[in-house]
């Protein structure tokens, strides 16, 4: 297949496509398994990024530049029902927030970018707040790293920098009160959830939780709970006084995978990028899920970061709706043994990740059929049955010959890897 033919095949329907009919037209009216999508506000212009980026620039100009690099790549992904959406327009939202109850999830998880009271792409949240009508629950996750311009948070090119004080732990928390008001905001046991994205960072991670505990208890607000990612090394939640940890995958899980890029048919010999499986990746995270350890499990749906870092990102290749349903279905099955019924929790990244690959809003390629997956799987656990069959249940025959072959040995490895021992 040539590239142009690739590229093509990548815009046109799959054959496991579905469309919005397969969305049941009323939400859920109970979750027994929470459904949180982690949620970017990227996707409306703001001076600063203008600034660094050129005039005009969302996250839609990394998408709509994505080529395919290697046989079976899924790019370019674009949008289908909500086009290149602007998330300045409060209607975007109301159907953003339609479409997510339609599809079982429960509520996002905003990033939120503060920086010692300077915010950034803070629109989104604002018309959430402002619009109390729309159906939307939230909660937020302080994405506290350096803004630059790998979009890595690491020194090089600093754009936007943090400078963390307990002054500045404390301005934050009055911030989270303000949210928490809203009565759309995300609780456990009464609790507000609040997630920190990378605690390590700070001059001291346990202090500042417990400045905020102890400022919003004073507030007369409930002790928040207080969870992080699995990201950047950090692992365990009690090193800082948390309450919980929540999967967040590709981070913790894509060291441990085996890179088969040199097994694919390149079409960019320039290519340096890492290619996974997307099976091992989800057989992986369920095999890394420690025990005893208050850990929320997190799914992605098929990572692709190579929008923003062409030629050199990360793949997690082959991901089906029918795979992304097992790996749902998995950390909801877990995640009901995790202790009280709210804390019954997956976190799924993400709602809207256009430039890494994982998002469920609907695209020209599969349609609906990752959010219309989510749906039965939450209605299947909700029941507490297997989950209903839709077009993705089954790899086509398209497929198999096109991507099962490039990965049938490391799912043999990893299979091997992950059996009991005798």
């Amino acid at each position: 297949m040539t590239l142009i033919a690739a590229q093509k095949a990548m815009t046109n329907r799959s054959p496991l496509w579905e469309d919005a009919k397969a969305l049941p037209a009323d939400p859920l009216e109970s979750h027994r398994v929470r459904a949180i999508a982690y949620y970017l506000p990227q996707f409306h212009t703001i001076p600063e990024n203008d600034d660094w980026w050129g005039a005009g620039f969302t996250e839609w100009r990394s998408v709509t530049k994505a080529l395919p690099r290697f046989a079976g790549h899924y790019q370019p992904r674009l949008p289908a029902d909500l086009g290149f959406y602007d998330l300045s327009d409060v209607e975007t939202i109301r159907k953003q927030a339609d479409l997510a109850a339609r599809g079982g999830i429960y509520g996002f998880c905003i990033h939120d970018y503060w920086f010692g009271g300077d915010r950034l792409l803070e629109t989104p949240l604002e018309l959430i707040l402002a619009n109390r009508d729309i159906p939307l629950r939230f909660c937020l996750n302080w994405a506290n790293e350096n803004w630059t311009r790998t979009w890595d948070g690491l020194d090089q090119q600093v754009l936007k920098a943090q400078a963390h004080s307990s002054e500045d732990d404390l301005a934050y928390a009055a911030h989270l009160l303000r949210c928490f008001a809203d009565p759309r905001y995300i609780r456990v046991d009464g609790r507000p959830l609040v997630m920190l994205y990378r605690p390590g960072i700070l001059p001291d991670g346990k202090a500042t939780v417990a400045r905020w505990r102890d400022f919003i208890r004073a507030a007369g607000e409930a002790d928040p709970y207080v969870i992080m990612p699995q990201a950047r090394g950090d692992n365990d939640p009690g090193t800082y006084g948390m309450d919980a940890v929540a999967g967040f995958p590709p981070h913790k899980i894509s060291g441990h995978l085996e890179n088969i890029s040199a097994e694919l048919a390149v079409y960019d010999p320039a290519f340096i990028g890492a290619v996974h499986d997307y099976a091992e990746a989800a057989r992986t995270e369920e095999a890394m899920r420690e025990p005893g350890m208050k850990l929320f499990p997190g799914v992605c749906l098929g990572w692709d970061n190579d929008a923003r870092r062409p030629g050199r990102g990360v793949t997690f290749a082959g991901a089906t709706p029918q795979l992304y349903g097992d790996w749902l279905h998995s950390a909801g099955t877990h995640a009901l043994g995790l202790g009280s019924r709210d804390e019954a929790m997956v976190f799924i990244n993400a709602w809207n990740e256009w430039g890494e690959g994982t998002y469920l809003e609907p695209d020209l390629h599969f349609g609906h059929a990752f959010l219309a997956e989510t749906r039965r799987v939450i209605d299947a656990l909700n029941a507490g049955t297997r989950r209903a069959a839709g077009n993705g249940a089954s790899t086509t025959a398209a497929l198999r010959s096109s991507r099962r072959k490039l990965f049938n040995r490391v799912r043999r490895k990893v299979l091997g890897m992950i059996a009991p021992k005798p």
